[in-house]
């Protein structure tokens, strides 16, 4: 019943902010402008996808070295591809799938391999705060209209700001005394053991990342993913004569945004990605039609089209494969 409440209330958001975004929208003319994009641009995006999942499944198996795992980088990106197809379906079920499918080709435990996986999501994380604020410095004269316009007028007093601060920190040190004060009650609860027991079982793979065999392929992999991220985005953008000439700053406002649309709880970030990307498009030049145009032609591809074909062949090719035992 929880899982099925969450994706209801997920698909429900979803559904708002896809009627939201598309409610003033010349649909016939969004597809029309699609039909007629230099498809050139999206098998070339394609290759870079391709390119930025396997450089993300060899991170994956550096992380996995120091447990004493060293799988198949195929194989590992054939799991990195399944999860990113699972996630379509269900959102956030992608770590478990990929992790999943490790365990079935490479007998890998559950548990190690997620491990692995939170450390580079939350290192993710990290990655796209440095592009926001990197884009903040570049774009910030266009970007602050945004954040006064969305947030409101009292936002500009910088003593408010401080008082919420002030507020904001008075409520975490009080949270924290309430939980020392009551440690011991709250560590019997059967609740905080099970959530305790999980993390624990997660330490070993988190910590993996401070005993890396080889930290320089580590950041390696991780600067290339993310650069092929963003001229697997950039690229698409000659596909279509309205965005051709868009700046790569400008793709680079675009790409964050799209990356934060992704990452909320929708299904394949339907309805996020095209509010965010389809509202900041406007700053550059964009009519709103053009904007949402962009919008859907990226995410159709990079969101569905590609997830899903490398998805599918990869699940395909997980069912013939045979398991090779846990390698140590």
């Amino acid at each position: 019943m929880k899982k099925a409440l969450q994706y209801l209330i997920s698909l429900a958001v979803a559904t708002v902010l896809v009627w939201f975004t598309f409610k003033n929208i010349d649909l016939h003319t969004l597809w029309e402008k699609i039909k007629q994009a230099d498809y050139r641009w999206v098998a070339l995006s394609a290759v870079l996808a391709l390119v930025a999942h396997w450089s993300r499944a060899y991170r994956w198996v550096l992380m996995l070295e120091p447990m004493g795992y060293r799988p198949s980088v195929f194989r590992t990106t054939l799991a990195v591809l399944v999860g990113y197809g699972a996630n379509l379906i269900f959102p956030r079920a992608g770590e478990v799938a990929r992790c999943g499918t490790l365990n079935k080709l490479e007998g890998i435990p559950f548990e190690k391999s997620f491990g692995a996986v939170i450390a580079e999501r939350l290192i993710d994380v990290l990655v796209l705060l440095v592009l926001i604020f990197l884009n903040l410095i570049l774009e910030f004269d266009r970007l602050k209209e945004v954040f006064f316009n969305f947030f409101g007028e009292k936002f500009k007093n910088p003593l408010l700001i401080g008082a919420y601060a002030v507020i904001g920190i008075l409520l975490l040190i009080t949270a924290y005394f309430v939980f020392k004060k009551n440690q011991t009650k709250i560590e019997q609860n059967a609740f905080y053991q099970k959530i305790a027991k999980v993390i624990g079982g997660f330490a070993s793979g988190f910590l993996s990342v401070r005993n890396l065999k080889n930290p320089t392929a580590f950041l390696f992999h991780t600067a290339l993913i993310w650069v092929m991220y963003f001229i697997m985005t950039y690229v698409l953008f000659f596909a279509l004569p309205e965005t051709a000439n868009l700046s790569p700053i400008a793709a680079l406002t675009i790409f964050v945004m799209g990356t934060i649309g992704m990452a909320a709880p929708t299904q394949g970030g339907i309805g996020s990605y095209h509010f965010l990307v389809g509202s900041i498009v406007v700053l550059y030049g964009l009519s709103q039609q053009d904007g949402i145009t962009l919008a859907t032609f990226l995410h159709a591809m990079q969101g569905m089209v590609f997830v899903a074909i490398f998805g599918i062949i990869a699940f395909l090719l997980t069912l013939i494969l045979p398991n090779r035992g846990i390698n140590t």
